[in-house]
């Protein structure tokens, strides 16, 4: 639950318009909700300004479409990572409203979809390099931010960054995503002012050891404010440059981070989007709780 959701209904029980028991209906799969598989963290979003995301790895596509129930019938914005097809299906089909990425291996379904805030630039060094990219553009739009993407713009070919540069110097954070041996993140880091997070991708030939090549060269970087993710971590990447976006604008803005979210505060899309697939114990909050509407 959003702290704003909790807020709202402690107001109604202290103002009588809901009541102990339609409140306690509300709280009942919070903070934690025991699926037997999986424990469904609620609290998340209140603890770190953005809901439990679901990494879908190894997870039979059945639990993962379970795990994202839970959360959509907590309005909480749902993304979903490493998916393989036949989960990004069933989410698509469970989930009309949501939105999935093939090539990121993404599924995300947002109260409402803007234009974002602040600014992050994403670059890819190649093409093959796109997915690890399209990853970390997924999870910063769904954390509110304002993405911009420049890609197959690695040092093979130095005159095809430069057209972007001014890109770079307005974004808060730069993502440099790069396989082979991973120099694009120092040379993006010698002429952007803020952070450059650099991501390792898997891509390249023999020597490049699965990443492992361009995961030494970018944590050898000589040029300053590049830090580095995981291989392929383009999730983790895309999380960290939201949290550091929603700072820079919270400060511009004289705020706290948690203020800048990006959460849409409304809920009123979930009523009846599941409801065809979905049994009794499935359905949004808001269908299934019975009580007095002031609760909401």
């Amino acid at each position: 639950m959003r702290p704003e959701e909790i807020r709202d209904l402690l107001g109604a029980v202290a103002r009588g318009t809901c009541s102990v028991e339609d409140a306690l209906r509300r709280l009942k799969d919070w903070p934690v909700e025991d699926l037997g598989f999986a424990q469904v963290d609620h609290h998340r979003h209140l603890r770190r300004g953005f809901p439990e995301v679901v990494f879908a790895g190894g997870k039979q596509p059945e639990e993962t479409e379970r795990i994202a129930a839970a959360l959509v019938r907590q309005r909480a914005r749902l993304l979903v990572t490493r998916a393989d097809e036949e989960t990004l299906r069933r989410l698509e089909a469970r989930f009309p409203r949501g939105r999935a990425n093939r090539r990121a291996r993404t599924f995300v379904r947002l109260p409402e979809e803007g234009p974002g805030k602040g600014l992050i630039a994403i670059l890819a060094a190649g093409t093959s390099d796109i997915p690890v990219a399209e990853e970390a553009v997924e999870t910063a739009r769904a954390m509110g931010a304002r993405v911009t993407t420049v890609y197959d713009v690695g040092v093979a070919g130095l005159n095809r960054l430069v057209p972007h540069l001014e890109t770079l110097r307005r974004a808060n954070v730069v993502l440099a995503v790069a396989g082979m041996e991973g120099a694009l993140p120092s040379l993006v880091g010698a002429v952007a002012p803020g952070l450059v997070i650099a991501v390792p991708t898997s891509v390249g030939y023999g020597t490049s050891l699965g990443g492992l090549t361009a995961l030494f060269g970018m944590l050898n970087s000589c040029a300053s404010g590049v830090v580095v993710v995981n291989i392929d971590n383009g999730f983790g990447a895309g999380y960290a440059a939201g949290l550091v976006n929603r700072a820079v604008v919270a400060a511009a803005k004289g705020g706290s981070p948690e203020e800048t979210s990006g959460e849409d505060t409304s809920g009123e899309e979930t009523a009846g989007e599941e409801t065809a697939a979905a049994g009794a114990d499935d359905l949004p909050a808001r269908e299934t709780q019975g009580g007095d509407q002031q609760c909401e």
